[in-house]
């Protein structure tokens, strides 16, 4: 069943796309989109869509929220004003979960940014107020500098694309998974598996030349799942994203031309992006991104983390459902029934 977003009283129909459904979920969810003007939209799907597959018959209801700090255009504002609640109206809530995405960093040092104030605050609730929080790329380093101390160290070179991640430890959120899952990265930072495992993080997962994928620690009544991946990517978002950096190079953003993807590109769509380098190289024109071929590339390309994606998410749903069962007090009737059983049975 689809999974049921929660508008606010004052929004208007939903845009096409979403997925809709009444207001009956048994699980309630909040996803703080962070992420940047251009990737507002796709998140939403994204989260949307890996929810209700993974959901499967289980209803559950999510509601998007947002950080007021985090800078924003006039049409990104507009669409937070229509379909998001605020950070107030968050932090007065409880959830059964939360998934706080990453945003782009502007400060080499999180702490920093405009919004550290409202992420800090954010996170001391989902302490308090969540069952489990799930913090994606910044979201977990902030998490982990927050908690820990630990600062991210940076890449000499963006790592992204599909990396292989073995599985390290039997743990609820990797029941049924497979020796090796797959995830796409893309990021300038890490934090590192000695650092993390110091201070108590479980490692869950770990790749040769990625470094730790999915990592977990109890905060207060909360379980904090802390993901270096992005299980929730579509298909062509890492090919958006790269798109999005040579579009810097021919602007003169960047001085060094993106690498590609690794994993990700088949051998024919490989050859085409190395004929297009080639000609970036040589005539670094704006004007040339017209001839970048990215439609013949998504077509081709596949999701091959679906499958790891999905079971996540639906090990993080059961997690969360037999959470609420064993903090939710049995109704009275329940209550008194099993008292009468218990006096009946001492006679």
């Amino acid at each position: 069943m689809p999974v049921a977003i929660e508008h606010p009283p004052s929004s208007r129909p939903t845009p096409r796309g979403r997925a809709t459904g009444p207001a009956r979920a048994s699980l309630r969810i909040a996803l703080v989109n962070n992420m940047p003007d251009a990737a507002l939209a796709d998140t939403e799907e994204q989260f949307t869509a890996l929810l209700t597959a993974a959901a499967g018959e289980r209803p559950v209801q999510l509601a998007f929220h947002y950080l007021p700090a985090v800078p924003r255009g006039p049409e990104a504002r507009a669409r937070l004003d229509h379909a998001y609640f605020s950070l107030a109206e968050l932090l007065n809530r409880s959830y059964d979960g939360v998934i706080i995405t990453g945003a782009e960093p502007l400060q080499p040092d999180l702490r920093a940014e405009a919004y550290w104030p409202e992420l800090a605050a954010l996170l001391g609730w989902a302490e308090s107020h969540t069952h489990s929080a799930v913090l994606s790329c910044l979201a977990a380093h902030a998490a982990v500098l927050q908690e820990s101390g630990i600062p991210r160290q940076p890449l000499a070179r963006k790592r992204i694309g599909v990396f292989a991640e073995q599985v390290a430890q039997a743990h609820p959120l990797t029941r049924g998974a497979r020796p090796t899952v797959y995830f796409p990265h893309s990021r300038w930072n890490e934090l590192r598996q000695e650092d993390l495992a110091v201070h108590g993080y479980a490692i869950l997962t770990h790749a040769p030349g990625a470094g730790t994928g999915l990592f977990v620690k109890p905060r207060g009544r909360s379980l904090f799942v802390h993901l270096q991946g992005h299980p929730e990517y579509h298909a062509a978002t890492l090919l958006k994203e790269y798109r999005r950096d040579v579009r810097r190079f021919l602007r003169g953003e960047r001085l060094d031309y993106p690498s590609l993807p690794h994993n990700y590109f088949d051998p024919e769509s490989t050859r085409s992006l190395a004929a297009f380098e080639r000609q970036a190289l040589a005539r670094p024109d704006p004007a040339l991104l017209a001839e970048f071929p990215d439609g013949p590339i998504a077509a081709r390309l596949e999701c091959s983390w679906a499958v790891d994606a999905v079971r996540l998410y639906r090990n993080w749903l059961d997690y969360l459902a037999a959470r609420r069962m064993a903090t939710t007090p049995a109704p009275a009737s329940a209550r008194m029934a099993g008292a009468r059983s218990g006096a009946s049975s001492s006679r």
